[in-house]
């Protein structure tokens, strides 16, 4: 079967949408619509029931649910050990989002290469969702992520819980009238949080989608704004950033996403690795 009929089928369950599944495959409604016929047609079964709601599985469509997962990473296991390069016992494709990058993921790729260089890898930055569906479709090993999508086959584990300050560079008093705040785009459950606590701040005169950024913005410029405690921990040790009095704190975690059918002894030499470098983000 081609895997590309299968991995549609879990884009169109996974978005209960052909139009939404054809938006995240980058191809047309009319072709995801060919391939679910194609796939149904070898099938033998109608996998969709489609209304004004979006689509939803018939009792076929649960029944190859089942299967379909594993098919597709099996395929893409197997592509991966044969691309294995030599000297190498295996090969890891993992995934992050931009902002776990620096200095989470460096630091891990250092750890790797220390504890296990046996160990080729092969690196990808993406958004949650995207990493999600690789992974679901075999395209990644694992992947680092805020907010995780439940999806078939995954199994999700808490990595990393740090909590989000709101500190100012100047002023030892840390007081803030908000007129320089730079919003740091930490995610959805960041920004309900946020919006309840600051009704008024919904449309910031600065706004970033990358920590670091944030961080090195208003250490040049000055202002205010919510970073990782373990970030500006230093910076607030050399009194160059203050903690901002009876602000609210805000929990924010990191997950690691893998399929419960990827190969369990090197997962669990990637979450060593991943382990030990968040418990010393978080000493």
């Amino acid at each position: 079967m081609d895997t590309e009929l299968a991995r549609t089928f879990l884009e169109i369950v996974s978005t209960r949408s052909f139009i939404r599944a054809a938006e995240r495959l980058h191809i047309s409604q009319t072709a995801v619509s060919a391939r679910v016929r194609t796939l149904e047609d070898r099938l033998g079964r109608s996998l969709f029931v489609r209304n004004k709601s979006g689509a939803t599985l018939t009792p076929a469509g649960e029944q190859f649910l089942r299967y379909a997962p594993g098919f597709v990473q099996l395929w893409e296991r197997a592509r991966h050990q044969v691309a294995v390069p030599p000297g190498r016992r295996a090969l890891l494709s993992v995934g992050g989002e931009l902002s776990l990058w620096h200095p989470l993921l460096i630091d891990w790729l250092l750890w790797m290469k220390r504890c296990a260089p046996d160990i080729a890898l092969r690196m990808s930055v993406d958004l949650a969702a995207d990493l999600a569906r690789q992974v679901a479709d075999g395209l990644l090993d694992l992947a680092i992520m805020y907010a995780p999508q439940q999806r078939p086959g995954l199994k999700v584990e808490l990595l990393l819980e740090e909590k989000l300050v709101l500190v100012r560079c100047g002023g030892e008093n840390g007081s803030s009238d908000f007129s320089d705040y730079v919003y740091v785009d930490w995610g959805s459950d960041f920004t309900a949080q946020h919006n309840l606590s600051f009704p008024d701040l919904a449309n910031p005169g600065l706004f970033v989608g990358l920590g670091p950024l944030g961080l090195d913005y208003i250490l040049a410029a000055g202002g205010s704004g919510y970073f990782r405690l373990s970030a500006v921990r230093p910076h607030l040790a050399a009194k160059r950033l203050h903690l901002v009095p009876k602000a609210p704190e805000f929990s924010h975690h990191t997950y690691a996403v893998y399929s419960a059918t990827t190969d369990e002894a090197l997962i669990q030499s990637a979450l060593e690795g991943m382990r030990a470098v968040a418990g010393q983000r978080e000493a």
